[in-house]
């Protein structure tokens, strides 16, 4: 591994470590300002992802890491601060400003350090390690919790300040800025194939988040005891990178597009038998291996951008792929709810949603994905 990518590695764990307080966030809004919270901060952090890709024009990777995490470590600050509603939507939208400043730049550095296969494996090895990490933070969170959520927001500051201590100690000075995409005066636009390619993975970005917000309420809604859920999402989170580590030789070798359509569809089939299934145990199951296939792909989606986007462009190429989820996060309780009043049951209605996205992804990366 190059040693800026072991560095940035670092940096993401470390930061990913105290990346739990948003999951709290409508608690911390409250059940009446949480909904306007929430769309608040979607709307920002759409915003501050495309404010990272453009700050690649003027400055290197590493400042603009660095600058993204101390960002949103002074706005979570505020955040833990806050007391009025308006004090809370102030602070929120500036977490959201700051919370995906790092993304662009975060892919662009693996882009510059690294190509072809060894590439795939850094970015599948930079998602798996957050996954890893994400379980870690977890427990962490729930031996926090008792102490109030605000003490979870200043933690959660704490870790992306340090963070940024390391990224700017850390990462490499001499990787410089990605050239300008508007050089003469040149307007740039998304080019057909990104347009495509962002929107298949808005799709797989449905399914995705279908199966990940709905399946603690479906395994208690099936009779799961209420400490099982959390044992079930910190087992697939370390299942994930399991999953890749042993398939990796059998799957690195494999066109990304390839990968991507044949994982789809595994995933919409393991999504739609989570919504056949009615048992606790094999609703498990199925979610066990759900999380195994995508932990396969880790990464994938990030390789695809890298290696068919114009050096030039590649920041933006990222910025706008990177919008799907942020698109698909909110459009998700929407059409799950749609779904639910044909097919009866948020937990039916939410895994027939993720399997219909899946199954879709294949036929719109026909003839849009690399070779």
């Amino acid at each position: 591994m190059p040693r800026s990518a072991k560095a940035l590695l670092w940096v993401r764990i470390l930061n990913q470590l105290g990346a739990y307080a948003l999951a709290f966030l409508a608690v911390f809004a409250g059940p009446e300002l949480a909904p306007v919270a929430l769309a608040v901060f979607g709307v920002a952090a759409l915003i501050s992802r495309w404010g990272g890709a453009l700050l690649l024009d003027r400055l290197s990777p590493r400042v603009v890491v660095a600058v993204g995490l101390g960002a949103t470590g002074l706005s979570l600050v505020a955040l833990s601060a806050a007391r009025t509603p308006a004090q809370i939507l102030v602070a929120v939208a500036l977490v959201g400003l700051a919370f995906e400043i790092y993304e662009p730049a975060s892919q662009e550095l693996v882009a510059q350090v690294a190509v072809g296969e060894q590439r795939q494996r850094l970015y599948a090895l930079l998602g798996s390690a957050l996954v890893a990490a994400g379980a870690i933070a977890g427990l962490i969170a729930s031996a926090l919790l008792p102490l109030g959520v605000r003490w979870l927001m200043v933690v959660d500051a704490v870790t992306c300040l340090a963070a940024c201590g390391v990224a700017l100690a850390f990462l490499p000075r001499d990787i410089g800025k990605s050239m300008t995409a508007d050089e003469g005066g040149r307007r740039w636009r998304p080019p057909a194939r990104l347009l495509h390619l962002t929107a298949a993975s808005t799709a797989f970005a449905v399914g995705y988040l279908a199966v990940i917000m709905f399946i603690p309420l479906v395994l208690l809604q099936r009779g799961a005891p209420a400490w099982l859920p959390g044992i079930a999402l910190t087992g697939a989170a370390l299942l994930s990178p399991v999953a890749l580590w042993a398939t990796r030789r059998m799957v690195d070798a494999l066109p990304h597009g390839r990968a991507l359509a044949g994982g789809a569809v595994l995933l919409g089939v393991l999504a739609l038998a989570m919504a056949r299934v009615d048992s606790v145990p094999s609703t498990i199951a199925a979610y066990l291996a759900w999380t195994a296939a995508n932990g396969i792909l880790l990464g994938r989606w990030q390789a695809m951008v890298a290696d068919v986007a114009p050096e030039s462009e590649r920041p933006r190429w990222f910025a706008v792929q990177g919008s799907s989820w942020g698109i698909a996060q909110p459009a998700v309780p929407g059409v799950v709810a749609l779904v639910g009043a044909v097919a009866g049951g948020f937990g039916t209605a939410a895994f027939l949603t993720a399997g219909l996205a899946f199954l879709v992804v294949p036929l719109m990366l026909r003839g849009h994905s690399p070779a």
